[in-house]
């Protein structure tokens, strides 16, 4: 069986950060994530703005391993964190009052990855 090994050094890094964060803090968030993200690009998670709508919260703390689109539309501030966001989405975040970040930037902000809910 051929590996397949991925060429985008970001992601290469984030990986190997994802992947130590969880060994030293015992946390199995992260490790799932990283495990999401070494699979093949095209079987990540694509998350559209009207499942955000749909299924997070006010004030929920969201993962996408993988990319948000925009379809669909926004009203709750939610904080998501995603690899890629598509240029409508980030504009419909934060018309919508919500925050978007990378997934380090939400790994520094909450390493333990307490009350993160993974969507995708």
């Amino acid at each position: 069986m051929k590996q397949i090994r991925k060429t985008d050094p970001n992601l290469v890094a984030l990986i190997n950060d994802l992947k130590r964060e969880s060994r030293e803090r015992e946390t199995a968030i992260w490790r799932d994530i990283a495990q999401r993200l070494e699979k093949p690009s095209r079987s990540w998670a694509e998350v559209n703005l009207s499942k955000l709508e749909r299924y997070a919260n006010e004030g929920d703390v969201i993962v996408v391993a993988g990319k948000v689109l925009g379809a669909g539309s926004l009203k709750k501030k939610v904080t998501v964190a995603a690899f890629r966001f598509s240029e409508s989405a980030a504009k419909a975040i934060d018309e919508a009052g919500g925050k978007r970040m990378t997934i380090t930037e939400l790994v520094a902000d909450n390493p333990t990855g307490n009350g993160v809910r993974i969507m995708g």
